[in-house]
């Protein structure tokens, strides 16, 4: 198990990290998410062991991670980190970057190994190359087998797809963490994509300004986000007064504002939210609608574009509503 207590951390006169504190369990994949600076990197990089701690502390099965002014050489051996520079051998090939911590007192074994993890990431074509001459995402692809070469206790990837391809993100994605599940590897990836943190991972923490403000299932993150800030890092995220779309009666209390996101807002013949349409972006399955309520902004999804100055009246599924008011109202 991994025990992260109460630690914080800082570059200059201001925290990087602050009063962080959070455990992951063996073969648990955690997300990090947060908006650019929050601390997701320094993070990763102080379990690992790459800073000194102003306070708290850092465990694996019982075991004090330290930093650099207790270790010569920085970092566990039984944790591998994949920061997003990738830190390759440029004059050796790609194969020889991948089993550079396999030792070669079994030469068969470490090339079986090497073969496996090359297919992993879709590279065997590219054993004999040197990274010089690859694509920024190949590279990271490269980088990625390294980590999992020796098959860590605990994984931490910085942006392990960021440089990746689209088209084979997923695929990649997929097969990575069915394969630390399978070998119960414990991961934490710190990411600002929704899919990683959505689709893959056991728990999400949310950190902002070097301070988890969230813990919690993705699903349950997700449906509700409890803020703006943790919604808009999942997508495009409106706040509404809930009597805009809720019966009168349920309206929750003066000032309130609830949480609705694109998809969740669908044309209606009537209702109180009277929209003016701006401008329609077509994107691929959809178009993301740009309309004014009384001056304010407002996004949703429609099937096609709409025309600008039409008048449209928008509604929302009201048990989504009424559990993101009730979730609001218990947790403040």
């Amino acid at each position: 198990m991994l025990e992260v207590q109460d630690i914080s951390f800082r570059f200059t006169e201001n925290p990087v990290l602050d009063a962080v504190s959070f455990k992951a369990e063996p073969g648990q994949i955690i997300s990090v998410i947060g908006e650019s600076g929050s601390g997701k990197s320094t993070l990763l990089r102080a379990v690992y062991g790459l800073h000194d701690l102003e306070q708290g502390e850092i465990r694996w099965k019982g075991k004090k991670i330290l930093g650099p002014a207790y270790n010569l050489v920085p970092g566990e051996s039984y944790i591998k980190y994949l920061a997003q520079d990738f830190d390759l051998m440029p004059y050796t090939t790609v194969s020889e970057n991948v089993g550079k911590f396999l030792s070669n007192f079994y030469p068969e074994e470490k090339k079986r190994r090497i073969d496996e993890l090359l297919e992993m990431v879709e590279l065997t074509e590219y054993a004999n190359s040197r990274p010089g001459n690859l694509s920024g995402g190949q590279q990271q692809r490269v980088a990625l087998a390294r980590a999992m070469a020796l098959k860590p206790e605990l994984l931490l990837l910085d942006e392990p797809f960021s440089h990746i391809d689209s088209f084979r993100k997923s695929k990649l994605r997929r097969d990575l963490f069915a394969f630390l599940r399978k070998k119960q590897i414990t991961c934490i990836i710190a990411t600002h994509d929704s899919v990683d943190a959505l689709a893959h991972a056991d728990k999400t923490l949310v950190i902002k300004d070097g301070r988890i403000v969230r813990e919690d299932s993705p699903q349950r993150l997700y449906q509700n986000p409890g803020s703006s800030y943790t919604a808009s890092l999942f997508g495009e995220v409106n706040e509404i007064r809930p009597d805009l779309l809720l019966p009168p009666g349920n309206n929750g209390q003066p000032g309130d504002k609830v949480l609705v996101y694109t998809h969740e807002l669908h044309v209606a013949e009537q209702s109180h939210l009277k929209v003016r349409v701006k401008e329609s972006y077509f994107e691929g399955g959809h178009y993301l609608i740009r309309g004014l309520y009384h001056g304010q902004v407002l996004f949703f999804d429609h099937p096609v574009p709409l025309p600008p100055e039409k008048i449209i009246y928008l509604k929302a599924d009201e048990k989504i509503v009424k559990e993101r008011l009730n979730h609001k109202n218990k947790t403040g």
